[in-house]
């Protein structure tokens, strides 16, 4: 699993490596008890603070999809290695929808975070 961030992005570094992680879970690239780097390792890879990376492995731990043990690291929990097919056709109906739409990919994301959207 490659991760990657944009600094000069307007979403925060730790939300950018969350979601490179849940993307990864959901593309099955990581599975149920699969090991990620330390948190010293991604920061230091990824040249940030590894308070930067903590706050990512906590928020993914805060969803489930993480378990964090001091010294043992972070692996996929239980719950992420749920098989995500159906919701990766679902995502596939609605980026192909959006591509007929004209909609960018921002666009779709934007219209799935808006509450006042639904």
């Amino acid at each position: 699993m490659l991760i990657t961030v944009d600094p000069t992005s307007a979403v925060p570094l730790f939300d950018q490596i969350a979601t490179a992680v849940r993307l990864a879970v959901v593309r099955g690239e990581l599975g149920a008890g699969e090991r990620l780097p330390s948190a010293r390792e991604l920061a230091e890879s990824l040249d940030l603070n590894v308070h930067t990376v903590l706050h990512a492995y906590r928020t993914l731990r805060e969803e489930g999809l993480l378990e964090v043990r001091r010294g043992r690291g972070a692996t996929v929990s239980t719950s992420g290695g749920r098989d995500f097919r159906d919701l990766r056709a679902a995502l596939d109906t609605l980026a192909a929808e959006g591509d007929r739409l004209g909609l960018t990919r921002q666009a779709l994301a934007g219209l799935l975070t808006h509450e006042e959207t639904r």
